[in-house]
């Protein structure tokens, strides 16, 4: 039934529409918005839109009435009893509205608007349905930064800017009001704002405030349109500017019609658990693949700055070098050592110039200074330092890697053994053993030895043609990885190949594994040959110049070394030998190592790898695993942990249909039970204790002692001398930072300071000190502010470390000092919400940690909750003086406790860990089989115990828990707003296949599915309603969707809904329980035999 009869077509609203999952995020490095505060649209809005809604409520979704009534009548009457309002009111949005209404909402009082100088349109200072104004919205979405407001508005048509400097930054500016009241002073935050120098002018600038807080523009500046005015407007969901924004890009004069065109919005097909065969594979990952391809390549040649100054000079290689600083950018983009940039000179005092270079030197704490080194110097206008214009080279290579590997994997049969490409696709193969002479010492010479977990790993390992080992932190994961590689050289089956996705990672593995003695080679990408690494002696490059056997190799090398260029035919014969004493290196090596995409370096193409150990495997994306795996694997080891940050994906529709999991990941919920290395040695027992029990099932045993992890001469008091932990109270508000995608909370850098302070007086050198913050804004004020309000010396504070929890996976420090930013009423936590993120920052430290937040914003969210329950319990929420801490007083609700003996905590890694017979069973929520994603994907309302039907159980031997949030991020089901009276689409037996693995089909009764074990405790019926990662505060408790919380006590589900499996009735003393019953984990038979009584209700 068209909508369009109704009214005219610029009403029509949409809804809750299917790809309502966009509303929590799903890239697992957190998206810029958090929507916490989501509401459905009140019934005092438009006729047309009322009537989209009535239309599916009372139709469901095919427009007839259950009992035939005809549709229109009903649906009339229910238009009269809704129109409160008068008629003419109910046109007010709908008319031509003036130029400077919000693009957004239609509210058009000049009081209220501002306009974007970037895009050139107006948005309002009301929030509607999202958590920060439409114009906040806007600049960050667009990345605009400055803006005029309106004419007739109170303040007249003013562009907002800094009166020392004139910066037109909204993000940077803030006010200090003058002695004189009626004066308001508009500075930026930096320099500006935090100069000495205002103290003359009677300004007090620790009065300082900015112009945005909590998300929308201070109301005196731009007036805030009254409820009634926002009820009016037209009603956007955040999901709706989203894509608004996305189209704008492409065409800025579309409008929210435009949405509803077909094909504006065209989702992937998301990755499945199993795959028919390596050529669906290949459809499947080509395209995300591909979708990464264009957002980087995007996203790196938008990023062209001009009028760059430069400073010259010259290399110790005789090569140019030309430094320069950028403007601050807000990119997403990280610059990295090895990336090109090209290098234009604009200006006239020199002919037109342009050349190719590599960045040498990145932005540190030492000065923001990046540095490329030129590829030939010829004609570079050395003497000009003015006009030059800087852009980002794109190399499409690692994804074109990528991409030939995923063709590799379908076309050539070699490529990988029979067994794991079974394995890898997710088939049932019977399981294989490999016959080798196990070492009589699993110990290798020259590391040290192992413990009893370690040697169980190398054991099993090197027996089984497909390992996974999982490694938490500091449980000696190089080592043990070093080891194996040892043993699998020693059998003499030609080189083995290490892999891992980052540079640093695979320099430190070559380290550990030289140290055996080995013949390691490392292959360098060209790029970074001129880097200097702590191996580099073992680099390909670097190993051919020290050669004896090719004595013309190395006088070709003298002579271009010291004249930088060879003619022509020297230059064919130089690399012809170089060719040829590559291959002999690498034919020769026992180990070589490389990152993963190096793996596709060509100079490996016509060799076969028969053992393949991929590193940190869970912080690269599937298709990057597959690189080095396609050159002959026949035996495999990951190493990784799902329970640290997984693979950076920058394009959110990619990370969305699954490229941001690993193939780790995937492996473990396919069933294959990863071998855990228990023993840490890096933390202090105080430290380790919470990560233990929450992220690994309280598994993690402590190889070092309290007395070992303290500081001699180290004098610093701990609020508990024991536990040398705690947590800072700390009440400042974050503040939006200048790039418009990030936070910043100056309270809480003033703090880290002090600490920082204090740890270096009492005896701390500062590169034992690492400051960690989610947020890149905080990571550069925080830079800026220690060396400048630091009251040691500067110096000092530049040798700590002050960077990102991601930029901090994989190392350690003595002192950890972690700054939350976050702090503020509407907006939630951000992706400080991530449990892998918090489970890394805080295992990064040896001997203390000491963690600066705002617990009242933090508490909500049910992990935080716990840790700072924990610190409490602990006696170590602490506020006050520095110098005289006392404990904290805050009250927080009590977490559950956690009775469940077997796996207690478990529960926190992305909400459930399931049973990995779950996998197996046809129809279950990993079974994809069907071609349409079944709904029933995102809530399971079925326990997942009545799942698994009685009788013999041929999986019983599988009794994994896995993490499966990890895997799929939990969205509200397609569509199950928009009928409430039809069943939720796709919900039946998946199609296709609804037999066959596993052979069980899904228990359907209704009623208590528990049918087989009567000793089924309640709480576990609800395993995954509201177990969403994302979810904070009022947004989708379960599927209950919370606006009011009225509605909890209200049987808030409607029935059909339930109809499907409606076992939750009888078994909740109230829909209260459905909610909390957060993610209760679920054992397997294990549980039962230990007689667990389930997780205690509140």
């Amino acid at each position: 039934m068209s909508v369009e009869a109704y009214g005219p077509s610029s009403q029509t609203l949409t809804f809750l529409d299917t790809e309502e999952a966009e509303l929590l995020g799903a890239d697992t490095q957190g998206s810029e918005f958090e929507f916490t505060d989501f509401t459905l649209p009140s019934q005092t809005q438009t006729q047309g839109q009322t009537q989209s809604q009535l239309d599916n409520q009372v139709n469901g979704p095919d427009g007839v009435l259950p009992n035939g009534e005809d549709a229109v009548v009903k649906t009339s009457q229910l238009l009269a009893e809704l129109n409160f309002e008068e008629d003419e009111e109910d046109t007010y949005y709908t008319k031509d509205l003036p130029v400077h209404a919000c693009s957004y909402c239609g509210i058009h009082d000049p009081a209220c608007v501002v306009y974007c100088n970037t895009s050139k349109k107006w948005f309002c200072n009301g929030r509607g349905n999202t958590s920060g104004s439409h114009i906040v919205n806007h600049l960050v979405r667009a990345k605009c930064k400055e803006v005029t407001l309106h004419k007739d508005g109170p303040l007249g048509e003013t562009v907002l800017e800094c009166y020392n400097c004139g910066c037109r930054n909204v993000f940077l500016l803030g006010f200090i009001p003058a002695k004189a009241d009626s004066v308001v002073v508009l500075l930026c935050r930096q320099p500006c704002a935090s100069q000495s120098s205002l103290k003359d002018i009677n300004w007090d600038s620790s009065q300082w405030q900015p112009l945005i807080q909590d998300r929308c523009f201070l109301s005196w500046l731009v007036k805030i349109p009254s409820e009634q005015e926002q009820l009016r407007a037209r009603q956007i969901t955040a999901q709706q500017i989203n894509k608004l924004e996305e189209l704008w890009k492409e065409n800025p004069t579309a409008t929210l019609e435009d949405l509803e065109k077909p094909g504006v919005d065209e989702e992937p097909q998301h990755v499945l658990l199993r795959y028919e065969d390596a050529y669906q594979y290949q459809n499947i990952f080509g395209p995300l693949v591909k979708l990464e391809a264009d957002y980087d390549k995007k996203l790196k040649e938008s990023q062209t700055q001009d009028n760059i100054t430069v400073r010259w000079d010259l290399g110790l290689n005789k090569k140019r070098i030309a430094y320069f600083t950028l403007p601050k950018t807000d990119s997403d983009m990280r610059l990295m050592q090895g990336d090109e940039i090209c290098l234009r000179y604009k200006g006239d005092m020199a002919p037109l110039w342009k050349g190719i270079g590599h960045v040498i030197k990145v932005p540190d704490n030492y000065g923001d200074e990046i540095a490329i080194e030129l590829r030939s110097s010829a004609g570079a206008p050395v003497e000009v330092p003015h006009n030059f214009q800087v852009d980002f080279v794109w190399k499409s290579t690692s994804f074109d890697r990528m991409q030939s590997a995923l063709k590799t994997f379908a076309v050539d049969e070699t490529s990988v053994s029979g067994y794991i490409y079974h394995k890898l696709l997710g088939h049932e193969v019977e399981d294989v053993i490999i016959k080798c002479q196990l070492p009589k010492r699993f110990t290798a010479q020259g590391l040290p030895d192992l413990n009893h977990s370690q040697v169980y790993a190398v054991k099993t390992v090197l027996q089984r043609p497909l390992s996974l080992i999982q490694g938490p932190p500091g449980t000696g994961k190089t080592v043990t990885s070093a080891t194996i590689v040892y043993h699998l050289a020693r059998q003499g089956n030609g080189p083995v190949l290490v892999c891992a996705p980052s540079n640093i990672a695979v320099d430190q593995l070559t380290e550990k594994i030289h140290q055996t003695g080995l013949k390691v080679v490392r292959l360098c990408a060209k790029s970074r040959e001129a880097i200097d690494s702590p191996v580099s002696f073992l680099a390909l490059h670097n190993q051919i110049r020290n050669m004896d056997s090719m004595p013309e190799l190395q006088k070709l090398q003298q002579l271009k070394d010291e004249t930088g260029e060879l003619s022509s035919s020297d230059e064919k014969r130089y690399r012809a030998l170089k060719r040829t004493a590559e291959r002999e290196l690498l034919m020769n090596a026992d180990v070589i190592c490389c990152t993963c995409v190096g793996a596709g370096d060509p100079r490996l193409a016509k060799m076969q790898f028969r053992s393949i150990l991929i590193d940190e495997s869970t912080q690269a994306t599937e298709p990057e695993c597959m690189v080095p795996v396609v050159l002959g694997a026949k035996q495999l080891i990951l190493v990784g942990d799902h329970c640290q940050l997984g693979p950076v994906v920058m394009c959110k529709k990619a990370a969305k249909a699954g490229l941001s999991q690993s193939l780790f990941e995937r492996l473990v919920v396919l069933g294959i039970r990863p071998i855990r290395l228990q023993v840490q040695y890096r933390m202090h027992p105080a430290l380790s204790a919470f990560p233990s029990n929450i992220f690994y099932e309280g598994s993690l045993q402590n190889g070092v002692t309290a007395a070992d992890r303290i500081k001699k001469g180290f004098d610093f008091q701990w609020p508990q001398p024991d536990k040398p932990m705690f947590f800072y109270v700390t009440q400042g508000q974050e503040e939006i930072a200048s790039s418009g995608t990030s936070y910043l909370n100056r309270t809480e850098a003033a703090n880290v300071e002090k600490i920082t302070t204090r740890l270096l007086k009492a005896g701390a050198k500062p590169d034992q000190i690492g400051i960690i913050t989610p947020y890149e804004g905080q990571r550069s004020y925080l830079v800026q502010y220690m060396q400048f309000s630091g009251s040691l010396h500067t110096k000092l504070y530049q040798e700590v470390e002050i960077a990102s929890v991601d930029a901090f996976q994989g190392r350690e420090k003595d002192f950890i000092i972690l700054s939350c930013v976050r702090a503020n009423e509407h907006q939630g936590i951000g992706f400080l919400n991530d449990p892998r993120r918090l489970n890394v920052a805080l295992t990064r430290a040896r001997y203390g940690v000491i963690i600066v937040g705002n617990p009242k914003a933090l508490s909500k969210q049910p992990l935080w909750n716990h840790l700072l329950n924990y610190y409490k319990e602990q006696k170590v929420l602490v506020e006050g003086p520095l110098n005289n801490l006392r404990e904290s007083l805050m009250q927080f609700s009590k977490p559950r406790k956690l009775v469940n003996t077997i796996n207690p905590g478990a529960r926190f890694m992305s909400t459930a860990m399931y049973d990995a017979r779950e996998a197996m069973i046809p129809g279950s929520v990993y079974d994809r089989s069907g071609t349409g994603r079944p709904s029933n994907m995102y809530f399971q309302t079925h326990d997942q115990v009545g799942m698994i039907g009685t009788g013999p159980n041929p999986m019983g031997s599988m009794n994994i828990p896995i993490p499966f949030n990890l895997v799929m991020p939990p969205m509200p089901p397609p569509g199950y707003l928009g009928q409430v009276n039809g069943p939720a689409a796709g919900r039946g037996a998946p199609k296709g296949k609804t037999g066959g693995r596993g052979g069980r089909q899904r228990n359907r009764g209704t009623g208590n599915h528990g049918s087989g074990q009567p000793n089924m405790p309640s709480s576990q019926a609800s395993q995954d309603l509201g177990s969403q990662p994302f979810s904070q505060g009022p947004l989708t408790q379960g599927y209950i969707t919370m606006s009011q919380p009225s509605q909890m006590s209200q049987p808030g589900l409607s029935q059909p809904e339930l109809s499907q499996d409606s076992y939750l009735g009888d078994e909740f003393k109230s829909q209260m329980d459905v909610a909390l019953s957060q993610d209760s984990t679920y054992q397997g038979e294990r549980a039962y035999q230990h007689g667990v009584t389930g997780l205690s209700q509140y």
